[in-house]
């Protein structure tokens, strides 16, 4: 069904690659004007003008998360031009992943908590206001599977998703509370083939070397569904909880991860 967030004004995080890609463009064709911001300063504006071209509505505007005097720029943009927000995403973050715990410096901890949390209170919390101003709409942020389970190597990037997870159902009740119409839920992608793999190296797993990680190769040892999500599959997920389809959700976690977080099969020869 097309036209699905057709006339609502939309707002996406990490929106130049990777799953934010993949949501701008699907939202994009789902009817909805879409603000991608991204710190990518070159992949942004192409993908605004691949959407304008193809008779889509986007602008792309440089920011970077943690900045919270940017965050009032970016919000302020948004009221001018367009006079109300529907639908966020917090969608920017970052992994990394050392061998232990004990190898993460302090920088690299609070660089990923700035970014993965901070960036996501921000987010709230400067775009609420304009949404209420709206009467309402959805708050979508994206945590990930390694926010429900324990993974080695990834300790520190679980801590910032597990606190996703819980802002998200938070925020929801505050909006339930206040009777403002806005609803709020997270998404848990598990292996998705994004380029984010070939920025973790390989020692994060146990194994020695710094070669990027193939996650079709990883997917099809430790997923059910025995390969690597897509992007395009996220964004889906996404879309339903942006749009009216919706509307009785609110608190949720929307796990999609080929089946990772239900268990194991073991895999036919």
């Amino acid at each position: 069904m097309a036209g699905q967030i057709e006339g609502m004004v939309a707002l996406v995080t990490g929106g130049a690659s990777g799953i934010g890609e993949a949501i701008v463009e699907l939202f994009a064709r789902e009817g909805a004007t879409v603000i991608a911001t991204d710190i990518d300063e070159l992949r942004g504006p192409e993908l605004a003008n691949r959407i304008t071209k193809a008779g889509g509505k986007a602008i792309f505007l440089e920011q970077d998360v943690t900045s919270e005097e940017r965050w009032i720029e970016i919000v302020a943009e948004i009221a001018k031009r367009f006079g109300r927000l529907d639908i966020l995403v917090s969608n920017a973050g970052i992994g990394i992943a050392v061998p232990s715990i004990v190898d993460m410096t302090l920088g690299d901890w609070r660089k990923q908590n700035a970014i993965n949390l901070d960036g996501v209170f921000l987010s709230v919390k400067h775009c609420l206001p304009l949404m209420r101003k709206t009467g309402g709409g959805s708050i979508v942020m994206m945590s990930s599977l390694a926010g429900l389970r324990g993974a080695p190597g990834l300790s520190a990037y679980s801590a910032t998703k597990g606190g996703v997870r819980l802002f998200a159902k938070s925020i929801a009740m505050e909006c339930a509370a206040a009777g403002d119409g806005i609803r709020v839920n997270s998404v848990h992608p598990g292996i998705i083939d994004t380029p984010i793999w070939g920025k973790i190296p390989t020692g994060a797993t146990g194994n020695q070397g710094n070669a990027p990680i193939d996650p079709d190769e990883r997917a099809r040892v430790v997923t059910p569904l025995g390969r690597a999500g897509q992007a395009a599959e996220i964004a889906s997920g996404v879309l339903y909880l942006a749009s009216d389809a919706s509307r009785y959700v609110t608190g949720s976690e929307l796990v999609i991860d080929g089946g990772m977080n239900a268990g194991g099969v073991a895999r036919r020869q």
